[in-house]
């Protein structure tokens, strides 16, 4: 942090506020900019010309913050997001929101209060977020449903054939037989291998507060 700039005076009971700008986003680091102003008057008491904040990892070593969070984007008070996460323009969380890692949203996808995305979910452009958006899955159309599983996203960051199939064999008895969320659950449960993906699934599930989305089916 930089030397803290006083420009002006203030008293007990002024209203203040804090404006900060990003300048400059590291692999590890983002580079903030502050000013302090009275609301009242102004006037500017204080700058701070550079700020850097910097991720680390459970050793205190620099780590990557991994997020990208693009014009007109907005995330709302109390939400949690995860590391690697892309927000394109205009997308916007409302409060209590959660996100997991590698989620991305892509142009003005407006999320629900309360809503939980799982982790390597996309959503398309647009959509609205009501419901819970379980991992590895795609979701689109209004209402949002079931596209099948984010396969590009996953082979990018490693996952194997193997377990692709798998997460997507899961989704299939979640989203495509007909089953109820409870049968489909059973199901999994008692013929499908005990994997992390699964069991990954399978928790989000029952830890939905606002049920999950449903899926789509052509009359």
């Amino acid at each position: 942090m930089s030397e803290i700039n006083f420009k002006s005076a203030s008293v007990k009971g002024d209203i203040i506020e804090i404006g900060i700008r990003a300048i400059k986003f590291g692999a590890t680091s983002i580079t903030l900019c502050c000013e302090v102003r009275n609301v009242m008057t102004r006037e500017v008491i204080i700058t701070i010309d550079t700020i850097v904040m910097v991720s680390l990892d459970q050793d205190g070593k620099p780590k990557p913050h991994g997020k990208s969070i693009m014009a007109y984007s907005h995330v709302a008070h109390d939400c949690f997001i995860g590391d690697n996460c892309i927000f394109s323009n205009n997308s916007t969380l409302a409060g209590h929101v959660t996100v997991g890692t590698h989620v991305i949203l892509a142009g003005m996808v407006a999320v629900h209060q309360f809503c939980s995305i799982g982790n390597h979910a996309f959503v398309a452009g647009g959509s609205l977020v009501r419901k819970d958006v379980p991992p590895f899955v795609k979701a689109a159309r209004e209402p949002l449903s079931y596209v099948g599983i984010n396969s590009v996203g996953l082979r990018r960051r490693g996952f194997d054939s193997k377990v692709i199939m798998e997460i997507q064999s899961m989704y299939r008895t979640l989203y495509q037989k007909r089953y109820n969320n409870t049968q489909a659950v059973a199901i999994m449960e008692g013929e499908m291998e005990a994997t992390k993906e699964r069991d990954e699934i399978l928790q989000f599930i029952k830890n939905s507060q606002r049920g999950i989305m449903k899926g789509y089916f052509k009359n």
